[in-house]
């Protein structure tokens, strides 16, 4: 079997242990750097050159793509999986998961509960948003924001009119979302894996913080889900199409509402706080939905011998 990893990271916890992961199972493993790849596209034949090298076509690929790098990330997992190598996250999933407002969209014609969410475009009145969503507090996010960057909290209605004027004013795309503030800036990362939940954590954000993301200072701890969280989570994921994924939810008074689903969560967190071998039920999952194969055709070389 041999796997790529699509990282621009070798040293990266996450493809450390991807690759600790498949070594594990005696598999040939490559970290490749999508950014440094090429694609030739011909009548009838698809290549990948990286570095001077034609490579061959893996069994499967495992996508690490960058969310400022989305679009030429998810076109080098779909020039993978066209050339017949199984990807753990196909790219139209990835791309409809960076998306913020497709994702809400497309969880919403699912049945999957999540904050009640406004998005309007730059000529609305901040005030006709403001009261679209139910008043102050509310919470605004920059759509293309990751990791809890370009996410604010407005508490009253000056301070929100006056962020939406500003952001409004850039021709900043932003959702504006209800506050729950009973979640207490608290929030569940469940790791679905092929449609089962392989684990959870609870990350509670920083002191004065209502964002609980562990990039923003907040910590992390195993969390037995409910069952009406991991069908949440199970339902989240098979919604998006996305086989390997984090389903952020965050505790409410009226159930547990997804936040975001994250088509390349990281592995550190989870692994640290509930100790499950993630990486290698990522393998497990590779395994039972591909085999490898001695007859692939070979990749043809060049005319121009790139690389010789």
């Amino acid at each position: 079997m041999t796997v790529y990893i699509l990282s621009r990271n070798t040293n990266l916890y996450s493809t450390q242990r991807l690759i600790e992961a498949a070594e594990a199972k005696g598999w040939n493993v490559r970290v490749i750097d999508y950014l440094m790849c090429s694609i030739e596209i011909m009548k009838g034949e698809l290549l990948v050159v990286y570095d001077g090298e034609i490579l061959p076509v893996p069994d499967a690929i495992i996508p690490r793509i960058g969310a400022s790098r989305t679009f030429y990330g998810t076109a080098m997992v779909r020039h993978f999986e066209m050339m017949g190598a199984f990807s753990v996250a196909g790219n139209l999933a990835i791309a409809r998961s960076r998306d913020k407002l497709r994702s809400l969209q497309v969880l919403s014609t699912h049945d999957v509960d999540m904050p009640k969410t406004v998005f309007a475009s730059n000529k609305a009145n901040a005030k006709d948003v403001i009261k679209l969503i139910g008043g102050t507090p509310l919470v605004l996010k920059i759509l293309e924001g990751t990791q809890g960057v370009g996410v604010v909290l407005a508490e009253t209605q000056k301070a929100a009119q006056s962020v939406l004027d500003a952001f409004y004013g850039m021709d900043v795309s932003l959702l504006v979302q209800e506050f729950i503030k009973e979640a207490g800036g608290a929030d569940i990362r469940a790791l679905v894996i092929n449609g089962q939940v392989v684990g959870a954590m609870k990350r509670q954000g920083a002191e004065g913080d209502f964002r609980s993301n562990l990039h923003q200072g907040g910590s992390a701890s195993a969390h037995k889900l409910s069952r009406k969280e991991k069908s949440t989570a199970i339902a989240a994921a098979k919604a998006m199409g996305l086989g390997v994924c984090g389903v952020d939810m965050i505790p409410s008074d009226r159930g547990p509402l997804v936040m975001e689903v994250n088509s390349s969560p990281g592995l550190e967190g989870i692994e640290k706080a509930t100790n499950a071998d993630i990486a290698g039920k990522i393998m497990d999952y590779i395994e039972a939905n591909i085999k490898p194969t001695d007859n692939k055709k070979p990749p043809r070389r060049r005319k121009d011998n790139i690389g010789a």
